[in-house]
């Protein structure tokens, strides 16, 4: 007799209620795991590593080749998971702690954190050890193939006991085994699973067009077709090239704003106005978030967009050729943001103590946006509005934040300049446990330098920086191309229980605020002719403000 049949037969007979098909699963079921798998990314069961109460003897048959790992229930632990992966020919597991005090996080050795998935991101994002005497890792997840439902209702036991005690049967592993699980970038080559040597790296652990159900629905919906398939096998979807900006500003509906406008109409300022009164530095800063992520295709990415983009997540696309159209979408709301906000500062015809409170509540925001979110591409936006010329002129509105405002004043020159300086130079970063949307600008300005826009060179593209940062932020766009997961599950951490305001969120909607600052006409003109424009309306603003020609006083240093 086999002994992995005999093997087959304690399983079946230990854990009478837990089940593991040997054949791919039928319709209905797949249907059902294409549905758990579309839930929020906040539900475990949207993530297809989550293979809920397998027992252990089959989590240890599932995960076959190096590096392969899965989470499975705790049967000893209510509340706690296990992590199954095999390392250096042997499968093992890690119990994950659930804490629920001061707050619930979830443990693994000595690091905590605020989801299941950001645990799991983290570990297979990053190739970090697991613990320090395994010296383990994982990165490539060994997707369910049948809904989580299906293992809690007691059906489908006979099948696999009558399989394991048929008479000359052979036991053949089932379609997750016999071939490496779907990664989701069906444009990459991976060769023999068991090699370290090839390169693989983990970017997304939903399955992609490579998984069991996305091969089943390509199959499906080509019938008499014959399409592309991988040196593996696998239906190969091509990747589509976008020309046109997600950005609509002509077509847009406001409920700010009439559908048409003139460029900064007094009234849609006055009402913008007395929403950012209204609203504190931490909501702001996650409103601003949500947006980002959404733009960036972090959040909320569907399944048909990930195939048309090729990858699972925008921060793998940006890096990639056929990127270029998201690239450009982020380097326009990253200047429209930072216009924006230069707009309603130079716009505050107050006084000059008026003028230093809106000055020190972006400050907050970009505080916010730093500690708070995560979110570095916001800060850096919010951080790009307080460095404009026009801005940083204004001697008495400084001299009054640091009067009226002192702790604002510090954070910003002590604080928040010398980050951003040093994330331009690449001698800090954020911790990727802690980071939503990582510092992306200066990669998109590399690789969109004929067409970004902006005054003057960059800061990393000062002639004493040399070519050393430039090599950086391209080494790091590697690292950001891997961790598309991770960023979303830290994102989702970080909204979570976040209920937005549709008339805030609107504030900081790329085609919001190009229609605020063009008007509904100028809004469809080129992006340089609007932006060469609006560099003189700053100006103007800003002399109107505080006249030129009287003498600086020195700002603080950083």
């Amino acid at each position: 007799t086999d002994p992995r049949c005999l093997l087959w037969v304690c399983v079946c007979e230990w854990f009478s209620k837990e089940k593991f098909w040997l054949e791919p699963p039928s319709d209905k079921l797949r249907k059902q795991l294409e549905e758990e798998l579309k839930l929020s990314g906040s539900n475990l069961k949207s993530h297809a590593w989550y293979h809920g109460p397998v027992p252990w003897e089959v989590s240890e048959s599932l995960v076959v080749n190096h590096g392969d790992f899965l989470v499975r229930d705790s049967r000893s632990s209510r509340g706690d998971f296990v992590l199954t992966g095999r390392w250096e020919q042997e499968a093992l597991h890690f119990v994950i702690r659930r804490t629920a005090a001061p707050r619930v996080q979830y443990r693994l050795e000595g690091e905590a954190f605020d989801s299941l998935p950001a645990l799991v991101h983290f570990y297979a994002g990053s190739r970090a050890a697991l613990t320090r005497w395994t010296g383990a890792q994982i990165h490539r997840p060994v997707n369910r193939t049948l809904p989580l439902g299906h293992l809690e209702d007691g059906s489908g036991e006979e099948k696999v006991s009558s399989a394991c005690r048929s008479p000359g049967s052979s036991v053949a592993p089932p379609p997750s085994l016999s071939g490496r699980p779907g990664t989701g970038s069906p444009h990459l080559d991976r060769g023999s699973p068991s090699s370290e040597d090839q390169g693989s790296c983990y970017t997304e652990l939903y399955p992609g067009p490579r998984s069991y159900v996305e091969r089943l629905r390509a199959e499906d919906g080509s019938a008499g077709i014959d399409p592309p398939r991988a040196e593996d096998g696998n239906v190969y979807s091509a990747p589509v090239v976008e020309t046109v900006s997600s950005f609509k500003p002509g077509g847009y509906r406001s409920r700010l704003m009439p559908g048409e406008n003139k460029p900064l109409e007094v009234g849609v300022l006055r009402r913008v106005k007395e929403l950012l009164a209204e609203v504190d530095p931490r909501t702001a800063a996650k409103h601003i978030t949500k947006a980002d992520c959404m733009v960036a295709r972090i959040l909320e990415v569907t399944p048909e967009e990930q195939r048309m983009m090729g990858v699972s997540s925008g921060m793998e696309l940006l890096t990639l050729p056929h990127g270029q159209q998201l690239r450009l979408d982020l380097l326009e709301r990253f200047h429209t943001m930072a216009t924006t906000l230069a707009v309603h500062l130079l716009g505050c015809t107050g006084t000059t103590e008026e003028r230093a409170g809106l000055l020190h509540k972006i400050i907050q925001i970009a505080a916010e946006l730093k500690s708070t979110t995560g979110n570095m591409f916001g800060f850096t936006a919010v951080m790009r509005a307080l460095e404009l010329p026009q801005v940083s002129r204004l001697e008495h509105t400084w001299t009054a934040l640091r009067q009226r405002h002192t702790e604002g004043a510090v954070l910003y020159e002590k604080t928040l300049r010398p980050f951003m300086k040093s994330l331009n130079d690449g001698r800090e970063s954020c911790p990727l446990s802690n980071t939503s949307f990582p510092h992306v600008t200066p990669l998109l300005a590399l690789l969109e330098k004929s067409v970004a826009v902006g005054e003057g060179a960059e800061p990393w593209e000062a002639a004493e920086v040399g070519v050393d940062v430039v090599m950086f932020h391209l080494g790091a766009a590697r690292t950001i191309a891997q961790l598309g997961g991770i960023y979303r599950s830290n994102a989702e951490s970080k909204l979570q229980g976040f209920k937005e305001q549709p008339e805030v969120l609107e504030l900081f909607l790329t085609d919001f605020q190009m229609r605020l600052l063009w008007g509904s006409r100028g809004a469809e003109e080129s992006q340089a002719l609007r932006y060469a424009k609006f560099d003189q309306v700053l100006t103007a603003l800003s002399a109107r403000l505080e006249p030129p020609g009287r003498r600086r006083g020195p700002r603080p240093s950083s």
